[in-house]
């Protein structure tokens, strides 16, 4: 039995991991920041955690809470989503709100969570979008979310020397049907999901000396992009 961490489970794609871990005999932590989300967690037969990314505080506990476990595969799934473009400027606080969560809330999260991925020589998935890709751009809409998935592409890739003995990955979940991926989306979350689970455990390794080289930035289906 593989123990999985999945940061961000309240809804979406991180919501429909719970289940599909579970259904394979897998042991699941999973975090949400609310009552109501914690519930659910539990209801699905998940060790619930409560976590705010946003908030540095709560994420500070994260290693202490963590204490002792070894984590086969982590997945920071947490984030949010804007579809303004450069027509206008982005305010403040709504840049600060897409940074913090997509960006900043990984970097905190990344060091209280790697070193109980490295104990069990594990994996570290972090969900990104092929919006972080810089080739090939074609409009501007979502330019801040743009620029934060590009910063969290990089931030993942700046960090994996750092632990050697974990591999760390950045997935794109496709275009899904969530709350953020709107209705229109073409991709189930069970759909996506299953996918990203069939293209992390191809990727298993129990090799060391992992180097920012190997960072894959892959889509959900585990082709890889041409260029970042």
């Amino acid at each position: 039995m593989k123990t999985i961490l999945i940061v961000g489970a309240s809804r979406g794609i991180g919501l429909e991991l719970v289940p599909q871990y579970l259904e394979a005999g897998e042991r699941v932590i999973a975090t949400a920041r609310d009552a109501a989300g914690l519930e659910r967690l539990r209801d699905l037969g998940a060790q619930a955690m409560k976590l705010d990314v946003t908030n540095p505080a709560s994420v500070s506990g994260l290693s202490w809470q963590l204490d002792g476990e070894k984590i086969d595969r982590a997945y920071y799934v947490a984030g949010v989503f804007s579809a303004d473009d450069a027509k206008s400027p982005p305010t403040q606080q709504a840049f600060d709100a897409m940074m913090h969560a997509n960006v900043l809330g990984a970097m905190q999260a990344l060091p209280q969570v790697a070193p109980w991925v490295e104990e069990a020589r594990g994996q570290f998935v972090f969900i990104t979008s092929d919006f972080g890709q810089i080739g090939g751009v074609e409009s501007s809409r979502a330019w801040v979310y743009h620029v934060s998935k590009a910063a969290l592409n990089m931030a993942v890739v700046a960090a994996q020397p750092d632990y050697p003995n974990a591999q760390f990955l950045l997935i794109h979940p496709g275009w899904v049907r969530t709350d953020m991926g709107t209705p229109d989306a073409p991709l189930l979350p069970e759909e996506s999901v299953a996918a990203i689970r069939a293209t992390v455990a191809a990727r298993t390794t129990r090799s060391t000396g992992f180097s920012s080289r190997d960072v894959p930035y892959l889509r959900w289906d585990g082709t890889p992009f041409s260029s970042w």
